[in-house]
């Protein structure tokens, strides 16, 4: 049996059980602190470092009685994110004993401000155990290094069914329908032929009939995607607005002609940010804008029959002087973007011409076209 010392995020006792599959007793949990180092937040990152600093303690748990499976599924968790163990000497409660302690190799984090872990679990908790679910039905089946380069997505899609929870998209009363809700649906087993940036999920369960009745076992298969924020921009005082325009493989693959559509910004929400923040930041990314105001149009599935992507659709009010077509996007995601800016009246002939192809585009047209009149008259 192997005794742990951990001083960050699997302190968070859902974590670690999901990451060990297996409750955890509590007989096997001691507190206990490990001299001269300090748990510090990795800069830019959800998790914790430890660093040496001398006269410090590092708050933490002992774990005990952990077999070499527990073990096994432990450095799975851990093992691609750059961290080695190390036998130290830690304090309880009943004097020093020896434990295996996590440290993160040499150089490949920062350290930031000392580790909260009331803070991550408020921030960051949730979001995590989700992800540690998805990524800990690969254990046998991929290695770390590989769950590690996938890791950012699976932290993304855990984020957007966290997101979905905490709304409460319940049926509301004004809304004609049977009032069925998720306690209707019976789960009966899920497979995941595909994952990397996106997943494929397919989903085995029963669900509520209108007759009332319970349906057959029915498989469902899910593209897995995470949130987005898209986002028109328009300049209420110039009456203009911005287009982007990129290679997208969704109409290569159908055998477009022309696989560069013109669509509005969009990205992904990113873990721990707001629809509203990930509109801001794209803004700034794709197309070098500033937003003065968002105008929520719509939070809305595409396409619920096949995808769990959700979107939170803006017109994003802002500047546009005149410039040339400017260039933009990340590097690091292969990103080659050129924005467009357009009159609201051509834009508008585009629409009625029905010559704009991507959806939530043709939406947030149409919704500025109602709403024009009046964000002029504010502007």
């Amino acid at each position: 049996m192997t005794a742990l010392f951990v001083y960050g995020t699997l302190r968070h006792l859902p974590l670690l059980e999901q990451v060990v599959g297996h409750p955890v007793a509590p007989g096997q949990l001691t507190p206990a602190v490990l001299p001269d180092h300090l748990a510090r937040w990795a800069e830019g990152q959800a998790f914790p470092i430890l660093v040496g600093e001398t006269g410090a303690e590092a708050e933490g748990l002992l774990l005990s009685g952990l077999d070499a499976a527990d073990m096994a599924r432990l450095n799975f968790y851990e093992g691609g994110f750059g961290y080695h163990l190390a036998l130290r000497q830690v304090q309880t409660m009943a004097g020093l004993t020896d434990a295996q302690v996590w440290f993160p190799d040499a150089g490949l984090w920062q350290a930031a401000a000392p580790f909260d872990l009331a803070d991550w679990q408020a921030r960051w908790g949730d979001i995590n155990v989700e992800a540690a679910a998805e990524m800990m039905d690969y254990f046998g089946q991929r290695d770390a290094v590989q769950i590690a380069r996938m890791y950012p997505m699976i932290h993304a899609r855990a984020a957007s069914r966290v997101a979905a929870r905490r709304a409460g998209l319940q049926p509301d009363p004004a809304l004609p329908g049977s009032g069925m809700t998720r306690d209707d649906v019976t789960p009966q087993g899920l497979a995941r032929p595909y994952a990397d940036f996106f997943a494929v999920e397919e989903h085995h369960l029963s669900f509520r009939r209108f007759d009332g009745a319970q349906s057959p076992v029915v498989k469902r298969a899910v593209f897995v995607a995470s949130d987005a924020a898209i986002l028109l921009p328009y300049d209420p005082l110039r009456d203009r607005v911005l287009l982007i325009e990129q290679f997208r493989a969704g109409p290569w693959a159908r055998g477009d002609l022309s696989p560069w559509p013109l669509e509005p910004v969009a990205g992904r929400v990113d873990p721990g940010e707001t629809p509203d923040q990930a509109a801001h930041r794209e803004a700034a990314e794709e197309a070098g804008l500033v937003l003065r105001h968002l105008e929520r149009i719509s939070s809305s599935y595409p396409s619920p029959g096949s995808t769990s992507e959700f979107f939170h659709i803006f017109v994003g009010l802002c500047d546009l002087p005149d410039r040339s077509a400017d260039l933009g996007g990340v590097a690091s995601e292969d990103e080659d973007i050129r924005s467009h800016i357009l009159p609201f009246a051509q834009f508008q002939d585009l629409l009625d011409r029905d010559l704009l192809t991507v959806g939530p585009l043709v939406l947030a047209g149409h919704w500025l076209a109602r709403h024009r009149a009046r964000l002029r008259a504010l502007a």
